[in-house]
């Protein structure tokens, strides 16, 4: 009943070592996708048409999907975003264009993961913004000052995300300053199934706080 988000951590369309999508394996230059004719936008474009078919029966069932491609493209971990973020940019737009006017996957919500505002995609190719931030374990706050810069990227009003993060939001400072996140996510393991960057008071806290909704608080168009 609630909204699915999807990450693709995309191994290289070609070469690389060991399936990754780090760069320092990858070896994928994503430069020459955007050249006609050249191997690696075959490969490129290969890759997205097998997702577009794992994402289809979601639109089928009119099942919204946050999408999130391309992630961190401000830096250079990732094959995608080490040629620079105007390389980056212009695979998320060829992405969007080839997704909702060749596969009409019109349940994707499109969100962009890039703080930098000489990165940005444009107001026409995402719907929410969003960033990545791994706060020192236990070091919980609104991240307001995280938010105001994100917004900054683009005077529309766009809802801004926490992707991804370590370290939960404190709801007491949330509201306390207003800080309108949209959602956060973070991992299992070390992260929430142990008291190793964020502990199980945090937690209880931030889900019974009134700034918080949850599963079972979603307007009933929504959940179901």
């Amino acid at each position: 009943g609630g909204i699915i988000t999807f990450t693709w951590h995309w191994f290289a369309p070609l070469g690389g070592r060991d399936k990754s999508f780090y760069m320092d394996k990858a070896g994928f230059d994503a430069s020459r996708v955007l050249i006609e004719g050249t191997p690696e936008r075959e490969a490129f474009f290969h890759d997205m048409d097998h997702m577009a078919e794992l994402l289809r029966p979601f639109c089928e069932k009119q099942v919204p999907i946050l999408w999130r491609p391309f992630h961190e493209c401000e830096g250079n971990w990732f094959w995608w975003g080490a040629q620079g973020m105007d390389v980056a940019r212009e695979l998320f737009r060829l992405m969007y264009r080839h997704y909702t006017q060749h596969h009409q996957l019109h349940n994707l919500i499109w969100v962009w993961n890039n703080p930098k505002p000489e990165g940005y995609v444009g107001d026409a190719y995402c719907d929410i913004i969003s960033r990545d931030f791994y706060p020192a374990p236990h070091a919980h706050s609104a991240f307001a000052e995280k938010w105001q810069e994100l917004k900054r990227i683009t005077p529309t009003a766009k809802g801004c995300a926490i992707a991804e993060t370590g370290v939960i939001p404190d709801g007491d400072d949330l509201a306390r300053t207003g800080t309108p996140w949209l959602w956060y996510m973070t991992w299992s393991h070390g992260f929430c199934l142990s008291e190793e960057h964020n502990s199980y008071d945090a937690l209880r806290n931030l889900y019974h706080h009134p700034w918080a909704i949850t599963l079972d608080q979603l307007p009933e168009g929504i959940n179901g």
